[in-house]
Order: structure tokens, then C-alpha cells, then sequence
């Protein structure tokens, strides 16, 4: 700020605060004035490039924050903002060259280095985002989201011991922090101990706890309890957990079944694809979430030909795109879509994934909600195969209820809901599948542990793949696993992985509606 006068100074801390405070026209009044006073100060261009990212405003962004770092070439400051913009623009290579070059120009700001490895980790890179988000942690200690995501990645890594050491960091922090607490209780080869419950119990006592972290520990005590054999303590955590995370947004069932059958019924009519083998390239892994899809992935992922992207959101995106393109909703611009249009719309889903295949040739995709679109892919993408993952429907229905989602609303916050929503899964599944046998299998979790070798060597002459001996030691693949399965699947088969009828009549809801599902 240096050139500006008191008063002049005073305008630009009134713009921050409005910032900070989402006052976004006042800010953009200071601001412009200010520019027109001192229109070379480069501090000022910097809150003008944060405001208009925070209108979404991405290209003036980016724009005038290139504007402030020709005035300041290496403040690290307009580079992390300049990162951040060209990042919610789309631009992730650009995003991440600024970030670290933010990081080599002020080694010692620690939120330039959170945010090169949050976004690392949510690109995959764990390796180089686990560097980065350990450096922000050890440069501010007090930083909890660095501990959370350094020790998030660390999961997907397999190194259980050190995210451990990363979330307790964070509880020595703040004992009620929700996130820690999450990360811990999904270490699933780790339980927590009596000392945890008892920790969780005292911290879910205080009357001062927001929502996010009572329902994040919620979850965390009902799977500890769960753990120390304590089954209708546990059951009573969880449906507080998610009567809580319910009341956030609640699942609407009947409307969403009208959708799914929507759907069934416009994809029935779908024109012949333009070229039959577009999109052979990709292996999706859909189903209900907790039905085996991250085994599935790991199992394949450790053939060399294939690269395991986890829960991708491209396929979502690129019908958004079309969606706002038409101003439509799906169901809505579904039948009028030509073949040419389904062609397009598959290229640039490849074209959004292409970095996944730039070491292997293959890639998956396992985002369980991408069974919605199994129908559309015939036109879209017809050379893909796709993997039905399924579990004992119960087994499946009561792992979604002890979960925590962070997408709301959800349906797994009730167990009538979740049977619903079973059982327009199924019949949806059930249609694609008939229409396009040789494109869909479905994939059952049970029939693995029965016959493991036999069943890998079936997926892999499904998705095209020679047999190879590493997918039978799949726990030995050397891969980020972002899922709450990070920890189950670095393991051999388990056969005792059934936890539904330790609960008796308390799951009925739940039985009664898949009951109902059946018939």
C-alpha cells in the first residue's frame, strides 16, 4: 500500500472488510474509486481481481489480477489469488504453475502452499499435495484445514499412522472438530478407542458445537461404537447424525423416483450412436454407494493397461454444460438430442478426462451416481463398459446410513428413503442393462469373496483385458485411494465384512422397504 495516503488506506481496508463480509457492491464502489485516484496501485487492482472472483466473474479476474502482479511481479499474494481465479475458471495446469511459483516467491506463506495441495489432492497428485499441505500445517500449526487434507491424503496414500498424527494435531487444536474426528473414524483398520468414545462423548456434551461438527462426530461415535461391539448405542449416534444432516435438506423420494423413470423412459428412445466404438476407452463403475465399487476400481486399476480415477465428476459436468447450453433440464432436451449431439457430448467428456489416460491407455471412473446415466451412454459413449456394483442390498442399505455424505441432499439420511431408493436403482439397472447386455455387467461384491479369482478374470474379459496376475493382488497397488473404502482395500478379501444383523429390529424400516423393493 505503499503511495497511498491515510484516507486512501482507509477505502481499501473498508473494501476488504466489504469482501470478507460478501458486501460486493460496496467494495466494487470503493474499489473504483480508489483505481481512479491511484489506478498504478497494485494492491488495489489485487481486491478488485478477489471481488470479481467472487462474483464469478472469472475472465476480469484473471484479467485485472495480471494487471496487479505486471505492477508487483513476485507478490505471492496476487499470485495465489491469480491461481485461485484461474483455477474456478478452469484453467488447472495455469493455476497450478502460479501456485508454486507463489510458493518459490514466499516460501514461508503457508496459504499459497495449502492451496497447491488442496488442489493436488483433489486432481489425484497425493504424493506432491501430501509436500505441499504438510508444509502449510508445519508454517501455521493452528491452520486445521491443512491438518485435515494433509491427513485426507495421506488416507488416499495409505499411510494410516501419519493421517492419524495430522487429525489428532488438529483435535490438539480443537477437540471438537468435526473433520478430524471424520478422518479418524474412517481409518477403518484403525477403531478408535474407549478414550476416543469417551472423548466424543464429552465434546458432543458442549452446547456451543455448530451442526457441521456434531454431525461429523455424530458419525465418528456411532462407528466407534459399532466397533467396541455396542450396537444400540451406535445406532442411536447415527440417527441423530443423520436426523441432524435430514433437517439440512431433505431427500425427496417421490420426486426423484419420477425422475429416475424419466429417464428409463426417454433413453428407450435413443438415436443409433455415430461411432459404436466411442468411449472404449473408459470403464464406469456405478451402483449404490458402499456396494464394492472401490474394490472393483482397485482390482482393476492394479492391471497395467488401466488407470483408477476414482469418483470423477466430468460425465456430471458435461451434461451440465449442455443442460445450461439449451436451458434445459436433462429429462427435458434428452429426446431431441441427436446422434451428432450424443458424439459431441461423449468427445468432450473424453477430451475433460484426458489426462488420466496419458500413462495408461484405460482409465475408470467409479462416481456410484453415474448409474443415473447408464442409459444415455449408449448414445453418448457406446465403447464403454460399464460395472454394476452390487452388495447384499441390506448389508449395502445399512453401510450408506452409518456414512456421511457431504453431497445434500442425500438419500441415505433415512432408511425408508433408502429403500426407495434401492429399488429405482435396481428396476433403472435392470432396464439398461437388458438393453445393452454386452456393455453393462453386473458386478456382485458377495460373489467375489466366494470365487475371487474366477470373478477377476470374468471383469477382466468383460472390459477387454488380458488376465493379468496382479489384479489378484490387488492390495498391493501402489495407488491414491480417494474414497472412505482408502483403508479396506490396501487389505485381502474379508469375509466378515456383514455388520446388518447385529442390529435386529432396529434396521426394520429398512428390511420392510427392500422387502417391498422385491416384490
Amino acid at each position: 500500500m505503499h503511495g497511498l495516503s491515510a484516507s486512501e488506506r482507509e477505502r481499501l481496508h473498508a473494501a476488504a472488510r466489504a469482501i470478507r463480509d460478501g458486501q460486493l457492491d460496496a467494495a466494487d464502489r470503493l474499489l473504483d474509486q480508489l483505481h481512479r485516484l491511484v489506478p498504478r496501485q497494485a494492491e488495489v487492482l489485487r481486491l478488485k481481481g478477489i471481488a470479481a472472483t467472487r462474483r464469478g466473474r472469472f475472465d476480469d479476474a484473471v484479467v485485472v489480477l495480471r494487471r496487479a502482479l505486471a505492477l508487483v511481479p513476485d507478490d505471492a499474494l496476487a499470485m495465489n489469488d491469480l491461481a485461485s481465479a484461474l483455477a474456478q475458471r478452469g484453467d488447472t495446469d495455469d493455476a497450478l504453475t502460479t501456485w508454486r511459483q507463489a510458493c518459490i516467491a514466499a516460501p514461508d506463506f503457508p496459504m499459497a502452499w495449502f492451496n497447491l495441495g488442496r488442489n493436488l489432492q483433489q486432481l489425484g497428485d497425493s504424493e506432491e499435495a501430501v509436500r505441499a499441505l504438510e508444509r502449510a500445517a508445519a508454517l501455521a500449526p493452528d491452520l486445521l484445514p491443512a491438518h485435515i487434507l494433509a491427513g485426507d491424503a495421506l488416507v488416499h496414500l495409505g499411510r494410516f499412522g501419519d493421517a492419524a498424527a495430522h487429525y489428532r494435531a488438529a483435535l490438539a487444536v480443537h477437540p471438537a472438530c468435526g473433520d478430524a474426528w471424520r478422518g479418524l473414524g474412517n481409518i477403518k483398520t484403525q477403531p478408535l478407542s474407549a478414550g476416543d468414545i469417551a472423548a466424543l462423548q464429552a465434546q458432543l456434551a458442549r452446547p456451543d458445537l455448530v451442526d457441521s461438527d456434531r454431525i461429523a462426530m455424530g458419525f465418528a461415535l456411532g462407528k466407534a461404537l459399532e466397533d467396541h461391539g455396542r450396537h444400540p448405542e451406535a445406532f442411536a449416534a447415527l440417527a441423530e447424525a443423520n436426523a441432524r444432516m435430514h433437517r439440512l435438506a431433505p431427500w425427496q423420494a417421490p420426486a426423484f423416483s419420477a425422475h429416475v423413470a424419466r429417464l428409463v423412459e426417454a433413453t428407450g428412445h435413443l438415436p443409433a450412436p455415430v461411432d459404436p466404438a466411442l468411449g472404449e476407452e473408459v470403464i464406469f463403475i456405478v451402483g449404490l454407494p458402499r456396494s464394492g465399487s472401490t474394490l472393483f476400481e482397485q482390482i482393476l486399476a492394479a492391471h497395467p493397461q488401466v488407470e483408477g480415477a476414482s469418483e470423477l465428476d466430468d460425465l456430471d459436468a458435461v451434461i451440465a454444460e449442455e443442460s445450461n447450453r439449451r436451458r434445459q433440464p436433462l429429462p427435458a432436451w434428452l429426446p431431441a438430442a441427436s446422434a451428432e449431439d450424443w458424439a459431441r457430448l461423449g468427445r468432450r467428456y473424453l477430451e475433460r478426462t484426458a489426462r488420466w489416460r496419458t500413462r495408461r491407455r484405460r482409465h475408470t471412473d467409479k462416481l456410484p451416481e453415474n448409474w443415473l446415466h447408464t442409459g444415455l451412454l449408449a448414445a453418448m459413449l457406446p465403447g464403454a463398459r460399464i460395472v454394476d456394483a452390487r452388495r447384499d442390498a441390506l448389508e449395502a442399505g445399512w453401510s450408506c446410513f452409518k456414512q456421511q455424505f457431504y453431497r445434500l441432499p442425500h438419500f441415505a439420511c433415512d432408511l425408508a428413503d433408502i429403500a426407495a431408493y434401492t429399488r429405482d436403482y435396481q428396476q433403472a439397472m435392470a432396464a439398461w442393462q437388458a438393453a445393452r447386455p454386452q456393455r453393462v455387467r453386473v458386478q456382485r461384491y458377495e460373489a467375489l469373496l466366494e470365487r475371487p479369482e474366477d470373478e477377476i478374470r470374468a471383469l477382466l474379459d468383460f472390459c477387454g483385458l488380458p488376465f493379468d496376475p496382479a489384479c489378484l493382488d490387488f492390495h498391493r497397488a501402489m495407488r491414491s485411494v480417494r474414497t472412505p473404502s482408502a483403508s479396506q482395500v490396501r487389505q485381502p478379501l474379508r469375509r466378515d465384512t456383514a455388520r446388518a444383523g447385529h442390529y435386529g429390529t432396529l434396521l426394520d424400516p429398512l428390511r420392510q422397504g427392500l422387502a417391498a423393493t422385491a416384490t
